[in-house]
């Protein structure tokens, strides 16, 4: 065994390079990962979607696509329309005066579509208003892909036979560009939001934007999801 000398002169006993015989092999502590975080604090920014394909989208894919094919006379797969993405658009005039109300907001979209919401701020400051730029006015989801089709399944089949005395939604809110725009008055109709933790009821405005290009082809399209067009029977989706 080698010793070596301290600072002050005394000896101390070193272990030899090649270790004791009757000692346990040293064991390497590892070293804590910074980019690795532990359960407790593993966070995910929303719910994934469902594995596999909704149902809405498949039936859009074997059923609507060759109806709409046939009805119009598209030869081009390119030129079947289809909903690209659903924006949800919630504004509060009294957010500037109380943020919570837009945290309340953006969290009951987040429940309702399952996807964070995005907290949207004034563009430039109006005084007549008090509105100063960047104060917090609102929340915002864009959805796509497989949580879109959930939603407006959700929204067709579920939400909207909870609206009382509902008489059908508008069929003149085209935008001359294929693009669909609604409001409701109240978030309480979403099933997923309880009533009883609503702090203030607010509206908000629902856009469905369409590859279609015009309006005619895109309200055949939101036919056949079975959209309730106000004076028209909906169809029915398998």
């Amino acid at each position: 065994m080698a010793t070596t000398k301290t600072k002050g002169g005394a000896k101390s006993a070193a272990p030899a390079k090649g270790g004791s015989k009757g000692a346990p092999p040293a064991t390497k502590t590892p070293k804590a990962d910074k980019n690795k975080q532990g359960p407790a604090f593993q966070t995910e920014a929303a719910p994934k979607a469902r594995i596999g394909m909704p149902r809405l989208q498949e039936y859009y894919e074997k059923t609507v696509r060759p109806r709409l094919a046939k009805e119009f006379g598209l030869e081009n797969v390119m030129q079947i329309p289809k909903i690209s993405k659903i924006v949800i658009n919630v504004g509060m005039g009294d957010g500037a005066k109380n943020p919570k109300l837009v945290d309340a907001a953006a969290e009951e979209l987040a429940i309702v579509t399952g996807q964070r919401a995005v907290v949207t701020r004034a563009k430039k400051a109006i005084s007549n208003f008090g509105l100063r730029q960047g104060q917090p006015v609102g929340a915002r989801v864009t959805l796509r892909g497989a949580r879109m089709y959930e939603f407006l399944d959700r929204f067709i089949s579920v939400t909207i036979p909870r609206i009382r005395d509902f008489k059908g939604l508008p069929s003149r809110s085209f935008d001359g560009k294929g693009n669909y725009t609604f409001g409701i008055k109240e978030q309480v109709i979403f099933p997923e939001i309880d009533y009883d933790k609503v702090e203030h009821l607010h509206g908000m405005d629902i856009t469905l934007v369409t590859t279609a290009g015009r309006d005619d082809l895109a309200a055949a399209l939101l036919r056949e999801f079975g959209w309730p067009f106000r004076g028209e029977t909906p169809r029915k989706v398998a």
